[in-house]
């Protein structure tokens, strides 16, 4: 997570879907800047303790932001990310499995370590499953992203691949994609509609209209 008080933004760092580019991007200009295990702070805790931290303290007002990228497709870019052969000693190595029995794994009751990912929808919304961020951007459309930040610091940020997954062959069945929209449809749902308004949506001026 990263705070920027002078453009009253917070940006909650959803994983794999370009939070290392984003965070290398912005970091100059960033007042706070969670690291490691806070990296990835949820909106939830955002709205709960450092919205109201931030407010108290600089009389700063924040709206948050946040990426959303296609399920399946941010999942694989999990599997291919712990396919690394320099975690191949470790528990959340997936190098042994292949894409659709990790799916399985992480479908599972128990998913062992290497499928424990946690879901996109789970850290976005906040009681009763209401997506929470203010300002949410498609993955697959990066342009509506650089056009909002670009209009908030006044100037283009320029944004540089990092942590690129090696290529591994992942291809999914019907039968385990069927079962993955089946289990995550409020995820898929999201993404859904997201795309369908453009590649950006303000989820929380909506839940406020209803």
């Amino acid at each position: 997570m990263l705070i920027f008080t002078p453009q009253a933004l917070a940006f909650v760092a959803v994983p794999k879907t370009g939070t290392t580019a984003i965070e290398k991007a912005l970091q100059p200009h960033a007042d706070i800047l969670f690291r490691k295990s806070q990296k990835h702070t949820s909106a939830q805790r955002f709205h709960r303790r450092i919205r109201p931290f931030v407010r108290a303290t600089f009389d700063t007002s924040l709206e948050s932001f946040a990426v959303l990228r296609e399920p399946e497709d941010q999942i694989r870019s999990w599997y291919k990310y712990r396919c690394r052969d320099e975690i191949r000693d470790k528990p959340e190595y997936a190098g042994q499995l292949s894409f659709n029995d990790y799916v399985k794994a992480l479908l599972s009751d128990s998913p062992p370590p290497c499928a424990q990912i946690g879901s996109q929808y789970r850290m976005l919304s906040g009681r009763g499953g209401r997506i929470i961020v203010d300002h949410l951007f498609a993955y697959e459309r990066w342009d509506q992203l650089e056009a909002f930040l670009t209009d908030r610091f006044g100037h283009r940020i320029n944004f540089e691949p990092h942590n690129v997954s090696p290529y591994v062959k992942a291809d999914l069945s019907p039968e385990l994609r069927s079962r993955l929209r089946a289990a995550r449809p409020a995820e898929f749902d999201l993404h859904a509609r997201l795309m369908a308004a453009d590649g950006k949506l303000r989820p929380r001026q909506e839940t406020k209209a209803v």
